[in-house]
């Protein structure tokens, strides 16, 4: 990944992280783990977690409500010309990492 791609990632991350701890509405924890940024900078995707695992599918339904909001958080704070389309996921290799460890402990 360009150096660039990868600096707009990590500030689209830390932000991310920032709107979500203002906007966030504290039924659940929902923690930014990872963004990525296509090439041309048209799209970005953000990956994050929630806990209580329960509340998964209702988060991410509080978060694609919350996007054209996210969107204009980052025009305000993003110093690039064009501003990315964002998508938010779930972070499965994180939940998946969680699984293991799990298992691991009880053998």
């Amino acid at each position: 990944m360009p150096e660039r791609t990868e600096k707009v990632a990590k500030e689209i991350k830390e932000l991310t992280a920032e709107f979500l701890a203002r906007e966030g509405n504290r039924t659940s924890l929902i923690t930014v783990t990872s963004a990525t940024a296509s090439p041309d900078l048209k799209r970005a995707t953000v990956y994050v977690t929630v806990l209580p695992s329960a509340k998964e599918q209702s988060a991410l339904g509080f978060l694609k409500r919350k996007r054209k909001e996210l969107r204009v958080f980052l025009k305000k704070n993003l110093i690039i010309k064009t501003i990315p389309f964002v998508d938010i996921v779930l972070d499965l290799g994180e939940k998946n990492r969680q699984k293991i460890d799990e298992l691991l402990r009880e053998s």
